[in-house]
């Protein structure tokens, strides 16, 4: 028996082993709450923006799983028809369809709309997902900063347009997905287009506060119509969203930094759950105006609270949108 002890491989095989299993159970406890309830989907039309990877990809794999008829609004048509196939053939269900919107150009937006109402009379949920992250100084094809044109901006015109579709279908949800990096953002009421410096974290950052500036304000002029607004905090979950982030991609961080990162990040399915809940459950058909995190209302920012700014910021993607409520 001591002879056994006095083996240092076996010693270091089981220290390594026993580390191993802690990462595993460590990894599966940060994943968050899951939405365990069985609730059906079936015809209910769903818009999902941006995903043929990552959470909305898993957000519309698990609604189509429950019946729902999705449509599928991304950017590039060729990896939202390999989403699509995937989908189809992992739920059996063919009410699955790619639209072309590109959030970075209004004309894209408003096309994908007209298209939409042809093809559809309903709109029950609207998903709000797509975004870009820390890219580099970029204009959208109307000269709005990158991140505020697609994360926000974008979402804003496209969310106005479905209006009169999503109160016809009332009871109806309407879903933005921001971050916790909101309680880090700042409306820059003097350079909100960052034409005289641009940042990119700090860009960002303002955009995914102007996710819940814009949920919570949208909340609020809908009251009564039968058409909920919630924002949510996915977690920090492994997508492509990071894929400007270089150094991330680098042999430095896969060495150094992503093994300890690791068992601290979502998968994209665990980060599509509290979305998937505000899609559905019925016991949030009323809830309105609420920031989540794991399936839970969460606190918000001082900034994100601020109705002076909300107010400023919606009448300023009104006139840059050209579309009003």
């Amino acid at each position: 028996m001591l002879s056994f002890f006095k083996n240092k491989s076996v010693i270091i095989g089981s220290c390594v082993g026993t580390a191993v299993g802690g990462l595993f159970i460590l990894k599966d406890a940060m994943q968050g709450e899951r939405f365990k309830k069985k609730t059906r989907a079936e015809n209910k039309v769903v818009l999902i923006t941006g995903c043929n990877t990552g959470i909305g990809k898993e957000t519309a794999l698990e609604l189509a799983k429950r019946g729902a008829h999705i449509y599928m609004a991304c950017r590039d048509m060729k990896k939202c028809e390999e989403a699509r196939k995937e989908i189809v053939l992992d739920t059996n269900n063919g009410n699955v369809y790619c639209r072309e919107c590109d959030l970075a150009s209004f004309k894209s937006i408003r096309n994908f709309v007209s298209q939409f109402q042809k093809d559809s009379e309903r709109l029950d949920v609207l998903i709000n997902n797509a975004g870009v992250m820390r890219c580099p100084k970029w204009t959208t094809k109307d000269g709005i900063e990158m991140q505020l044109g697609v994360n926000h901006m974008g979402h804003f015109l496209l969310t106005l347009l479905l209006l009169d579709t999503l109160k016809k279908s009332s009871p109806s949800r309407i879903v933005v997905v921001s971050s916790i990096a909101h309680e880090r953002g700042k409306i820059n009421l003097d350079d909100l287009n960052s034409d005289q410096s641009y940042d990119e974290g700090a860009a960002y950052n303002q955009s995914k506060l102007a996710n819940v500036l814009f949920a919570n304000e949208l909340a609020k002029k809908l009251a009564g119509t039968g058409v909920t607004v919630n924002s949510v905090h996915p977690g920090i979950v492994d997508t492509d969203i990071i894929r400007h982030m270089s150094f991330y991609s680098s042999w430095i961080a896969n060495i150094f930094i992503r093994p300890f990162v690791w068992p601290f990040v979502k998968n994209p399915k665990s980060g599509a759950q509290t979305v998937i809940a505000l899609a559905l459950d019925p016991e949030l058909e009323k809830t309105s105006g609420t920031y989540f995190c794991d399936l839970k209302p969460s606190k918000i920012s001082e900034a994100a609270a601020d109705a002076k700014t909300a107010e400023w910021l919606w009448r300023v993607s009104e006139k840059w949108t050209g579309v009003s409520f």
